[in-house]
């Protein structure tokens, strides 16, 4: 009883302690006022139709587990416990989709394996009461892959007679036989041709079986096709594999198991003279049907499990009598399970009603939320104008007044040849080289602070120009117009040696504003070649005042291509104040995304900067939201803390995020770019929490070796730890070199006598 109502056993309602008689649903009561009786019959019969649909639901969990029952039931039978690889997955997906259901608004039963699996034991234990399953199989394919000799391998005897020089079927014919105590009902069809002249004898042999199964339509299909047929030879059954989808339609596919048969014996060497893996051999087969067969159906995100067969008399047998393969798999079982437990897993969605869509669309998948979260949260750089790239914020809070006047008060340095530096002692050369970088730090600085000044000065005579010539002020103005002329090139010094490191180089600027680059990765799937796609890059001015940035970058390996694009412009609008718009084309898996996503900053105190954003992302016919909000205060010169919080919906699912970063930089950041950040991060997903921490660490060590240090780790117990060395000395190269050698030298002796880790 809940919140005061509940049943009598006679049938009556009970509210409130009180006893309701009522009749075909319709309660009467004796009120003083027509107001409270209406209010009266609607909470009685939000009862009414609450108790029902918990009773609906009660039904829907004793069905739900009743299936877990018959599939384990199922398992035991072909000598299968629940720790096999299908047999947990199957259970895994069954208690997903009643989770999933639950989150939908219905109520999960609470039903454990472990009860489930006592029922089935005791009912396989007693015997008393029958199995209720039954299942169909329908055998497709090519002509002499062993279709009607595998049927015999599961029944364990001659149903179809076979020949290896003729025909063994030549029309579509059915065998119903028992399998460990299972009724089951196999379809023969005759065997199809693969050339592209014989489409025309297959399409008629399809409509035959077409005919055949249309009034007890198979659960699941098997697809024969031989393991040890050379690779390139798929290429001529895709004429066989679009006529089988042109006459069933693509569904035929949908609950398809791929069979490949004589799996018995080694694969042959391979090109190189040395004996190929078997696993990889099947692996590499598998991967060339289950392609092809996705290009025939039309759908790329399609996987067929494989299962593999051998009918000769000759194949290794185990105690029981059972075949093994090379691999140690007994494959009979292997199969009909596959086959049980696809029917099993089509009984369990209809019960969970969780194919059920609106109109008749397909139930799309949901976003990846916490993945779109996580970009939102990034900060992007905005896009600025020319004249502004140098005037950056931190130049003017790195660069100190100080470092222009101290430079100058330096007494004169003279450069030391070659020659000259070999005469010096060891700690002659630490000085000498410990004063050429101080006084290169100050230069360097020097020359940053006219830089920036220049930009300043030449920003602040073109608005004055640009007053002048405005038409208040051009007004009755009549000239010449000043015409640009270029300057004459510097003169070049006499020596180009190391000794005058004061030239400088000529070359052409090229004309094109388009910036291509390779993406490079030497630890790619091609060595040799280096790299594994391009980069381009444009900036452009639209109106002389709206600066547009455009990047894009297309990598491939040799199974998934990635494309990423960035179309993004800003607008300033006051002081301190600027407007970003970016729209994003990224592929994440075999998904494509398309993003929206708008930015605005505003200095709200003096030290303090904010932003908010939104994002809108498109995927498939899904829409996902977003919005987020950071705030960056400036504590000094060197150090500042960053606050980012934000949420992603979709569907009506949410999540949420936010992070709390810390940034010191060093005093010369603007000439080693040191700087260490300290962050931690919060995500929360259907009540999941996920905590991480993270690290990092870039410092220079002397002139010429930069070290970066990362560490991330999370509340799950994953993270990495990564440490990055890049040198211009020779003799420190060759040192972090060693490092992976010492590694594999101190671990060859442990692999030697335990084997691989």
């Amino acid at each position: 009883m809940e919140n005061g109502v509940g049943m009598v056993d006679d049938g009556s309602l009970m509210v409130d302690n009180k006893v309701v008689e009522h009749d075909t649903g319709v309660a009467t009561v004796q009120t003083s006022s027509s107001y409270e009786g209406n209010e009266f019959a609607d909470s009685l019969e939000r009862v009414v139709k609450r108790e029902a649909e918990e009773e609906s639901v009660d039904e829907t969990g004793e069905k739900l587990q009743s299936i877990r029952v018959k599939f384990l039931r199922l398992a035991r039978r072909l000598r299968l416990t629940p720790h096999n690889v299908v047999v947990a997955q199957v259970l895994y997906r069954l208690d997903l989709a009643e989770q999933l259901r639950g989150r939908n608004g219905g109520r999960v039963s609470a039903f454990s394996f472990d009860r489930a699996s006592t029922v089935a034991e005791r009912l396989e234990a007693d015997g008393n009461e029958e199995l209720d399953f039954s299942c169909t199989i329908m055998v497709i394919g090519k002509t002499g892959v062993g279709k009607s000799a595998t049927i015999n391998s599961i029944f364990d005897e001659i149903k179809f007679g076979t020949d290896a020089f003729q025909i063994g079927t030549k029309k579509v014919q059915d065998v119903v036989g028992m399998v460990h105590g299972i009724k089951v009902r196999v379809i023969d069809t005759p065997g199809l041709l693969p050339s592209r002249s014989d489409q025309r004898r297959n399409e008629k042999i399809l409509l035959g079986v077409k005919c055949f199964v249309k009034k007890t339509p198979p659960d699941i299909v098997l697809y024969i096709d031989r393991l040890d047929m050379q690779t390139g030879d798929i290429d001529d059954d895709r004429p066989l594999l679009r006529t089988v989808t042109e006459t069933f339609g693509p569904p035929i596919w949908f609950n398809a198991i791929v069979v490949l048969t004589h799996a018995g014996y080694a694969p042959a060497d391979g090109l190189n003279g040395n004996a190929s893996s078997y696993d990889m051999f099947v692996a590499q087969r598998s991967h060339v049907v289950q392609q092809a067969i996705r290009q025939a159906a039309g759908d790329m995100h399609l996987m067929n499990p494989v299962s593999l067969a051998e009918n000769h008399s000759a194949c290794r047998t185990n105690r029981a009598g059972q075949r093994v393969l090379p691999n140690g798999q007994v494959w009979k079982p292997h199969l009909l399970l596959l086959s049980f437990a696809s029917k099993i897993l089509a009984e369990a969605n209809s019960v969970l009603k969780l194919q059920e869509t609106p109109s008749g669309k397909t139930r799309t998948r949901p976003p990846p939320l916490p993945f779109l979260l996580s970009s939102l949260l990034q900060s992007r750089p905005q896009v600025k104008l020319p004249d502004e790239d140098s005037c950056d914020d931190d130049l003017d809070e790195s660069l100190d007044s100080e470092d222009e006047s101290e430079y100058d008060e330096l007494p004169p340095f003279v450069r030391l040849t070659k020659a000259q530096l070999a005469k010096l002692t060891k700690a002659q050369k630490k000085t000498y080289f410990d004063e050429l970088e101080y006084r290169e730090k100050f230069f360097m600085k020097k020359q940053f602070k006219d830089e920036k000044t220049r930009r300043k000065t030449m920003k602040k005579t073109a608005d004055e120009a640009n007053y002048l010539l405005s038409d208040e002020n051009t007004e009755g103005r009549t000239g010449a117009s000043s015409v640009p002329v270029p300057m004459p090139d510097l003169p070049l010094p006499a020596s180009f040696t190391s000794d005058n490191p004061t030239h400088r180089y000529r070359y052409l600027d090229s004309p094109n504003s388009w910036l291509v680059r390779p993406v490079l990765d030497t630890h790619g799937w091609d060595h040799d070649v280096g790299y594994e796609g391009i980069n381009v890059e444009r900036s452009f001015m639209v109106k002389h005042k709206y600066p547009v940035s455009f990047s894009g970058q297309i990598t491939k390996d040799k199974k998934d291509t990635n494309i990423q694009t960035e179309l993004a412009s800003s607008l300033k609008h006051g002081s301190g104040k600027a407007t970003s718009l970016a729209f994003d084309m990224q592929t994440v898996g075999n998904d494509m995304y398309y993003t929206l996503c708008g930015e605005t900053r505003f200095i709200n105190f003096f030290n303090n900067k904010a932003t908010t954003g939104l994002s809108i992302t498109l995927l498939d016919d899904v829409l996902a939201a977003g919005l987020k909000v950071e705030d960056k205060m400036i504590v000094n010169k060197r150090f500042c803390v960053v606050t980012t919080g934000g949420a992603m919906t979709a569907h009506g699912d949410i999540a949420y995020g936010g992070s709390l970063e810390a940034r010191w930089k060093d005093k010369d950041y603007l000439l080693n770019n040191s700087l260490s950040t300290l962050g931690v991060s919060i995500m929360d997903w259907h009540g999941h929490h996920v905590i991480g921490c993270n690290v990092q660490s870039h410092v220079r060590i002397g002139w010429s070796t930069n070290v970066i240090a990362q560490a991330d780790l999370n509340n799950r117990g994953t993270g990495q730890v990564s440490i990055r060395i890049s040198s211009s000395e020779q003799i420190q190269l060759a040192l972090v070199a060693l490092f992976p050698l010492m590694k594999k030298l101190i671990g060859y002796p442990h692999r030697m006598l335990y084997g691989p880790l």
